[in-house]
């Protein structure tokens, strides 16, 4: 399930906000003449509080200098009602977050941030960190309006707090605005790559759950293949796959395919995984590919020893293969099996099955020049490509393909490329695939 994003602690927030806006709320204490406030305004940093505000004033900052959370909260109840300038609101909302730092307050933070900034006399300077943590406090809130004003109000004045598209994000989401939260999604996880880092997982995981509450299949995909990129464990591509695979229908190429796909990214976690891909090799009459098959799940630890029911398929199969292998490569030279599309992309898939994947590549070419179903074994000849090492001729392969295994094609890109090596994403940050 996913977990919200926690505001910023106290300690944190001091470091940030109460240091900065010392420097930029001058006291108003020492403000008695027009003509001394004139010279503090000059200096791009100070205020002008009114006549009647400055006795509360006074009492607040010494109450703030001292530490003394009881004495600033008494001065600040007195100095509210007598604030009526934009600058004693100012004053007045600076020390109500001194008071919601003291207190460990984060609703109290909020409201002080809320009154600087709504008296327009934020510096500059200062607008990206105050519109961030009034919009981190509105997130904690689930005042997702609100956070989204100011958290867009912060992102204009150039923040880069690394929480802040993550923050945006969820706040679009969570109010149903899919396609915004999206966007700010993608940007924020390409400025992630383009300046070297890895996106947060978040900024994933969010949008396709959003996406898939939304029934939105392809584009879903669409994100969990960029996930790919940057989160390529085993777990991920299942995530991925198991979806695809309840995609495919009643086509078994199709589904044997994925599921190859989840064998080769060693993605096959799950006992069904294997059950399913047996039958349909068996079906297929490739029996080399089952007897491997179960031994990969053996050695995985997935299939236990002894399993009646998959060593009666792995005893089955292997007594049907026989002396297969040490055929192909005489079967696979005659002109008869070259010339026939569905042989010869079968004498493809048999010599596949058994790690023969260079010795595949040859046969798959002659079943598309021969006639045979494009799409099908220009893709099975870029996976066999691929298996074999040739990077190039695999990507080459799989570009040409453009139908129903055009996503698979895509994924078997990723898997070219390799991804990113980083810790399994937490349970709690994965999406639902029903499985």
């Amino acid at each position: 399930m996913f977990k919200r994003f926690r505001s910023m602690p106290a300690t944190a927030m001091a470091a940030v906000l109460g240091c900065a806006m010392m420097i930029s709320a001058a006291p108003a204490g020492a403000k008695e003449k027009k003509e001394k406030d004139k010279k503090e305004e000059t200096k791009g940093g100070g205020i002008s509080v009114s006549k009647g505000f400055m006795p509360a004033a006074k009492k607040m900052e010494d109450a703030f200098k001292a530490k003394d959370a009881a004495a600033l909260q008494a001065a600040l109840a007195e100095a509210q009602p007598t604030a009526t300038t934009p600058d004693d609101k100012y004053l007045a909302g600076f020390y109500q977050l001194q008071l919601g730092i003291l207190n460990k307050d984060t609703a109290l933070q909020g409201q002080g941030l809320d009154t600087m900034l709504e008296t327009g006399l934020t510096p500059a300077e200062s607008a990206a960190a105050y519109n961030f943590f009034s919009g981190n406090f509105a997130y904690g809130a689930k005042n997702y309006a609100k956070a989204v004003q100011r958290l867009e109000a912060a992102k204009t004045a150039g923040s880069t707090d690394a929480q802040l598209p993550i923050l945006l994000m969820d706040s679009y989401l969570q109010q149903g605005q899919v396609d915004q939260g999206i966007a700010v999604a993608k940007a924020a996880i390409e400025a992630s790559r383009a300046a070297g880092q890895r996106p947060s997982d978040e900024l994933y995981v969010r949008p396709i759950k959003a996406l898939q509450t939304a029934n939105r299949s392809n584009e879903m995909l669409d994100l969990m293949t960029l996930r790919m990129r940057d989160y390529n464990q085993p777990q991920v591509w299942r995530q991925t796959l198991f979806i695809l695979l309840q995609q495919t229908g009643e086509n078994k190429e199709i589904a044997l395919d994925t599921l190859r796909l989840m064998r080769a990214t060693k993605s096959m976690l799950q006992r069904p995984e294997y059950s399913e891909y047996a039958s349909l090799a068996t079906e297929a009459a490739l029996p080399g590919e089952v007897v491997a098959l179960i031994k990969e799940g053996k050695a995985s630890k997935v299939i236990p020893t002894p399993d009646p029911n998959f060593d009666g398929i792995a005893k089955t199969q292997g007594e049907r293969a026989g002396d297969e292998e040490s055929t192909l490569t005489a079967y696979a030279q005659k002109a008869s099996t070259q010339s026939n599309p569905k042989v010869a992309g079968a004498t493809g898939d048999a010599m596949v099955s058994y790690g023969r994947y260079a010795d595949a590549v040859p046969l798959y070419k002659a079943a598309v020049a021969a006639g045979g179903d494009k799409e099908l074994w220009t893709y099975r000849t870029g996976v066999a490509q691929a298996l074999a090492g040739d990077a190039a001729g695999a990507k080459a392969s799989l570009a040409q393909v453009t139908g129903p295994r055009k996503r698979l094609a895509e994924l078997w890109v990723v898997k070219i490329d390799g991804g990113a090596a980083a810790p399994a994403p937490a349970a709690a940050a994965t999406p639902t695939t029903g499985s």
